[in-house]
């Protein structure tokens, strides 16, 4: 078993099966899901969270595997990231839409571009959400009633936390180099370094 990053998913994952059961929707008791998504621990916390919540999940770390797994048996139920090491969610995104008309997918952006978001839903995805995106905010999109969209979360993260978030997404992106980092964020070292060194906000 990995090992999993703490800060990517910030809710704890909640093992009681009751509140946790996937409620009735428009597809009945169909319940496969794919998540693609080439951040390991991020991939493998969110599958657990989603199957404690009554999916049968499936994974793939890339659009290849995401195709793959698609054309051998297309799913009720699809989160996708938007940029993987091998190409774009939204060629996955719009596979699952030919194979599948009556799929729900989830698109997830880290990357705050919201007209390519657009352009998913166009696509066909049903929703996109915003990464870091916890298994509650995820599992509601799904599940949301086909004429709305997910209602916003009670307590979402403070944007100093998404901040927070994505620089320590680049971080380990780039092997905790600080520098590699300050480059990539067009930001001073000695700035990044006082952000690393504090505790994440709330």
């Amino acid at each position: 078993m990995p090992v999993i990053d703490s800060h990517v998913i910030d809710k704890p994952i909640d093992t009681n099966p009751e509140a946790k059961t996937m409620p009735a929707t428009d597809k009945g008791a169909e319940s496969s899901l794919l998540i693609v998504d080439d951040d390991k621990p991020f991939l493998t916390r969110l599958a657990r969270a989603m199957e404690s919540r009554g999916y049968i999940v499936r994974t793939a770390e890339t659009v290849q595997e995401g195709l793959a797994a698609i054309d051998e048996s297309p799913p009720a139920f699809a989160v996708i990231d938007m940029r993987l090491s091998d190409g774009n969610g939204l060629d996955v995104i719009t596979r699952l839409k030919e194979r599948r008309a009556d799929a729900r997918g989830i698109i997830l952006t880290g990357y705050g571009n919201i007209a390519t978001a657009v352009t998913a839903v166009k696509l066909g995805a049903f929703d996109y959400l915003a990464k870091p995106a916890d298994a509650d905010e995820v599992h509601a999109a799904l599940v949301a009633q086909s004429s709305g969209r997910a209602e916003p979360p009670e307590n979402p993260m403070s944007a100093d936390r998404v901040r927070w978030e994505h620089i320590q997404r680049v971080y380990e992106l780039c092997g905790r180099n600080v520098s590699e980092t300050a480059r990539r964020l067009n930001m001073h070292r000695r700035t990044l370094q006082r952000i690393l060194a504090k505790r994440a906000p709330r």
